[in-house]
């Protein structure tokens, strides 16, 4: 698969997926890879260019020690467009992946069209809890936070249903570097964009969970009140509602691209 290099100096791994059709830039959640987003991919690459990847510390890219920040994390994103030579994509985040949209829009609204905010937040309260999470994923790994991330990710009924698409993001979460995860840890501890992402411009649509332990429903309401125009969307999924309804979810995304 192919690598870029950004301007300062990882190799981040992508993939450049489809044909003609406009661009689409799809961001991943903290400890997943851009296989995540495999259940969307047949719909998406028939309708768009798509673009996926790795970000900094995960999946196949390189990692830096140290925090990062949405600055960073965006910004290898954007990169990524000047790379491909696309001026201008339309972007697809959920959790940490929605996190960077919010940034994309207010930091870089003109290189994306229609932005997509996926089981998201514009802040993650509170700091004491994710640095007792960065000092367990640094001493002991990832391993013994999974068990509760499995149940916020999804609910005991799709737990049940389909256990292979479960074991597929908990092998994700196991080869996920611990320093990649706590220094996206350490961006979510530090980030709050809920004043910022008013001035968003760019027409935006909020996808959430009804079941969702990580980032609730309020969550997305609040960023779909605050940014102009913003539709909400409520899913019967936890936090991973691309995998739990796939079939709504593309559908839900794609009609809005579409719209």
């Amino acid at each position: 698969m192919p690598r870029f290099t950004t301007s300062d100096g990882l190799s981040l791994r992508y993939e450049d997926t489809g044909g003609a059709g406009p661009a689409l830039l799809l961001s991943n959640s903290l400890g997943t890879r851009l296989e995540m987003w495999d259940p969307q991919m047949p719909a998406f690459s028939s309708l768009y260019r798509v673009v996926r990847y790795d970000k900094r510390g995960h999946g196949e890219s390189d990692l830096k020690a140290g925090p990062t920040s949405f600055a960073r994390l965006t910004r290898d994103a954007v990169e990524l467009l000047d790379h491909l030579n696309i001026d201008k994509a339309d972007w697809c985040g959920l959790s940490m992946g929605g996190m960077s949209g919010m940034w994309a829009g207010t930091h870089h609204g003109r290189r994306f069209g229609k932005i997509v905010l996926c089981n998201t937040a514009a802040s993650m309260p509170t700091a004491d809890m994710w640095n007792q999470r960065i000092a367990i994923v640094k001493s002991q790994g990832l391993k013994p936070l999974i068990p509760t991330i499995v149940d916020r990710w999804f609910t005991k009924r799709f737990q049940a249903a389909d256990g292979k698409a479960v074991a597929r993001v908990v092998e994700m979460l196991e080869t996920t570097p611990a320093e990649g995860y706590a220094a996206a840890s350490a961006a979510i501890r530090d980030m709050d964009q809920r004043e910022a992402i008013r001035s968003i411009g760019n027409p935006v649509l909020v996808i959430s969970g009804t079941h969702d332990g990580s980032t609730p429903p309020e969550r997305g309401r609040e960023i779909a009140a605050a940014i102009p125009k913003a539709k909400y969307v409520e899913l019967d999924a936890a936090h991973l509602s691309n995998i739990e309804q796939d079939k709504a979810f593309t559908a839900t995304v794609t009609d809005f691209l579409k719209s």
